[in-house]
């Protein structure tokens, strides 16, 4: 049976994990309050711009330069590229699991057949899907620290670039949408080719220039945006379930604490009353 001491060495490393995961918590409510009101700030935004993409598709029904826009052109989809934007480090339950997962079995079975690659945003992304043998596209570390526009138009040009010189015929956004503190939903978006919304009703707009060159300029826009908000869905989601990971971390750590207390109580209780009874065998034998 382990000792006093090695009862009270223990007691002192578990209050000392305590203290860590507390903090880390702490750390983690104030990260998802700034996160939290970034992502708000940003759904009308993407929401507008949307309805905007809407009204002007719908004002350019017909015409033979909007179908031939690179980003609205159907290819037989063959090779898939899929954007998965997850956490850079653990310490989060099972955030970066889920998101790995789910964007798995995306690939193996909704797109089973395919010719996949990965564009991995997180090292969780790219650690996971490399050790399992996927195409790693390209890579971004950082992202979701500091969620930055610059960085998502950077992806967005990229994946524009590529599915306009024809080397993709899809792209795909996979991502944890933030819904509250206690739970996330994975989302999985198609990104291009870009998937025109249906404008409900009939509205005679004035435009200034051509339609067709303002859906041309919108498109590579939305793509840039729709990653933006994403990022931002994403590090808000992290943030929320590495504090509910090191809430539940703390209070495991106390109920830990609370039976190696009880254990040490018990030893100690033992041990004096064996001490007494030597005493009182040594008295009575004398």
């Amino acid at each position: 049976m382990p000792s006093l001491i090695d009862f009270r060495r223990r007691i002192r490393s578990v209050k000392n994990t305590q203290q860590i995961t507390k903090a880390m918590k702490m750390v983690s409510a104030a990260k998802l309050r700034r996160a939290q009101d970034a992502v708000i700030a940003a759904r009308p935004y993407a929401n507008s711009l949307r309805q905007m993409l809407a009204n002007v598709a719908n004002a350019t029904k017909g015409s033979d330069t909007a179908a031939e826009n690179p980003l609205l052109v159907e290819r037989p989809e063959e090779r898939v590229l899929v954007i998965i934007i997850n956490a850079d480090r653990g310490l989060a339950g099972a955030f970066s699991t889920n998101i790995n997962r789910g964007a798995q079995k995306f690939l193996t079975e909704d797109k089973a057949g395919k010719k996949w690659e990965v564009e991995a945003v997180g090292k969780k992304a790219r650690d996971y899907f490399r050790r399992r043998g996927f195409t790693i596209a390209g890579e971004m570390f950082n992202v979701t620290k500091a969620p930055k526009y610059a960085d998502a138009a950077t992806l967005g040009r990229k994946v524009v670039d590529r599915y306009s010189k024809g080397e993709v015929d899809s792209v795909y956004l996979v991502y944890n949408e933030f819904k509250s503190v206690m739970s996330a939903k994975l989302d999985i978006v198609q990104l291009l080719p870009v998937p025109l919304p249906q404008q409900q009703t009939e509205v005679d707009y004035i435009f200034e220039q051509p339609a067709d060159e303002l859906l041309a300029t919108l498109l590579p826009r939305y793509v840039e945006v729709a990653i933006y908000r994403a990022i931002l869905e994403s590090a808000a989601a992290e943030h929320a379930a590495r504090m509910t990971a090191m809430d539940s971390a703390s209070s495991n750590a106390a109920d830990v604490i609370e039976r190696l207390t009880l254990y040490m109580n018990r030893v100690r209780q033992a041990s004096i009353t064996r001490e007494i009874i030597e005493v009182v065998s040594g008295a009575s034998a004398l």
